[in-house]
């Protein structure tokens, strides 16, 4: 791998062909709900209304997040247009940007080689990929928190001249401000307390000194200030939901139903590092050992990074599977290290091991492509397994390649062939979650109003609510006895909920109304005597209109 990514044309080819396997699927998939849904609305929103401070979902206020995603979006939407690759090219660019700025910090730290490996175990690795192509708010908010922690190495590490030192400190800072205006004060407060738990651990206080901390503060204000200044004077109830609700209480409490044991990250950090979870152990040991010769232990810093990150979600009452994604790029680096010094006789069973985790793939998708239920039909779960069949078969490939490399003495060919095998093995199962788009996106089921929807035409979401249905429309939805994450911007503007005697009477005069909702509500209202006619349904959803 060395001889040849020492030639020029050959960084350039790995570079376009990592960019056409990484943003060449991102439009495939119909977007999804929730978060899929959720997150492409705001941002059309966004662009309908023009009004780009009060984030609004469905027409209505919603401050459970910052604005920096919205407003990416947005610009992609206004850019691009509106489709799925528009909408999900935050996550992949900054997904991109992160493995770029891995492979940047460690050549400068460990060299040539080792910054070779780490972008490719990072761009390999299930979970950063996987995210890098999920449209939710955590691949923005990792890439800029690893952004803030790579500068923050390179800032402090013994080498670093004093403008050096000056310029990536004011990088970390601007990176925690996008980090805060990308999802919340995690971006200053994770950081914040690494550096503290560093100094700590290393009775290191002199790097205190070198944190420019005026010049970086005002900086952070800079980035940050004007869009909650902005927010907050537009919008009086913001202040308190956005850092108490949405800070304290997600922590502190499980009033978001997103509760989980305290081991609920392992699993995910197991298979997320697929195709090389058997190199965290020796990662970590990495990360544990003092360099004599250094007063900034770059190693342990990225392991009190990895490991606080990790402890601090599995003590929070409120857990997602994406919350442990900023600590992925830390482990790559560490052990990229480790794949730098192991021998190729001991890299066939760090790779080997991938054929029975292909097997074992394969076996599993056949179990589940053979049952279904009543909202996910047994034909949408074959069609699935099929995909995740492909997908064994690639990973099983990937390590029997690798096995018979490494036996060969060929490292960088084995290497090369777990990378190709995460890449494409990886994005297998994400293409094919399109399966699902029947019943998990509104895109066909909008197909099949849409001849019915005139100007006059007002949509009711009754006790009922798909993210990805306004999008998709192309206008909102008044809500009928729904409430979920809306409570806030209903109670502000109550207009936005109806119950359902409303709604009944509203049916009855309006010109030609048209609504959403399961199966259980159709059942009720038609018990209550509402005249309607069914416009189209699928396993999880009836749309109605008046005869």
């Amino acid at each position: 791998m060395t001889e040849f990514t020492s030639k020029p044309w050959a960084r350039l080819l790995l570079v376009i062909l990592l960019a056409v396997l990484w943003f060449g699927t991102l439009g495939y998939r119909k977007v999804i709900n929730p978060d899929e849904g959720r997150y492409s609305e705001i941002a059309r929103e966004m662009t309908v209304s023009g009004d780009w401070v009060t984030p609004r979902l469905n027409g209505i206020k919603y401050f459970e997040k910052p604005a920096l995603q919205y407003w990416a979006t947005a610009a992609s939407f206004e850019v691009l247009g509106e489709s799925e690759f528009a909408a999900r090219i935050w996550p992949g660019l900054t997904g991109f940007l992160g493995i770029l700025f891995t492979f940047y910090v460690s050549r400068r730290l460990w060299g040539e080689r080792t910054a070779w490996y780490a972008a490719a175990m990072l761009a390999s690795c299930a979970w950063w990929l996987g995210n890098g192509h999920f449209l939710t708010l955590d691949m923005g908010v990792s890439y800029f928190m690893t952004l803030g922690m790579g500068a923050f190495v390179l800032a402090q590490r013994d080498s670093a001249t004093a403008k050096e030192t000056r310029n990536w400190m004011l990088t970390c800072w601007a990176a925690m401000g996008l980090a805060i205006l990308s999802k919340g004060l995690i971006g200053l407060v994770l950081p914040g307390a690494v550096l503290v738990l560093y100094s700590i651990i290393q009775r290191d206080a002199r790097m205190w000194l070198k944190l420019h901390i005026v010049k970086g503060l005002l900086l952070m204000l800079l980035i940050t200030v004007p869009w909650f200044f902005l927010v907050s004077r537009a919008n009086s109830e913001f202040l308190w939901f956005f850092f108490v609700h949405e800070h304290f209480q997600r922590f502190t409490t499980t009033e978001h139903n997103r509760v989980g044991p305290l081991w609920y990250f392992i699993p995910i950090l197991i298979a997320g590092m697929i195709p090389w979870t058997s190199f965290l152990p020796q990662a970590l040991k990495t990360g544990w050992q003092k360099e004599t010769s250094q007063r900034f232990q770059t190693n342990r810093f990225l392991l009190i990074w990895a490991v606080f990150i990790f402890a601090f979600f599995s003590k929070s009452d409120s857990k997602l599977p994406s919350y442990i994604l900023p600590i992925f790029p830390a482990l790559a680096m560490l052990a990229a290290q480790v794949l730098d010094r192991v021998s190729a006789k001991a890299l066939r069973w760090h790779l080997g091991w991938l054929v029975i985790a292909g097997i074992a793939l394969i076996i599993g998708a056949q179990i589940f492509g053979m049952h279904g239920n009543d909202r996910t039909p047994v034909a949408i779960n074959h069609a699935y397994s099929l995909w995740l069949t492909a997908a064994g078969v690639v990973l099983t490939a990937a390590g029997i390649a690798a096995w018979v490399f490494a036996s060969k003495g060929c490292k960088s060919a084995a290497i090369a062939s777990a990378v190709i095998g995460g890449l494409i093995g990886c994005q297998l199962p994400m293409v094919g979650h399109e399966s699902f788009a029947a019943t998990n996106s509104s895109y066909y089921l909008v197909q099949a109003m849409q001849p019915r929807i005139t100007p006059q035409t007002t949509l009711y979401s009754v006790d009922y609510y798909d993210q990805t249905l306004p999008f998709y429309l192309k206008r909102t939805l008044q809500f009928v006895d729904y409430v979920d994450e809306f409570k806030l911007g209903q109670t502000s503007e109550p207009d936005k909920l109806i119950h359902l005697d409303e709604f009944m009477r509203r049916w009855q005069t309006d010109a030609a109304p048209m609504a959403v909702m399961a199966k259980g509500t159709y059942d009720k209202l038609q018990k209550l005597g509402l005249p309607m006619t069914v416009v189209t349904s699928d396993p999880r959803r009836i749309v109605i209109a008046k005869p």
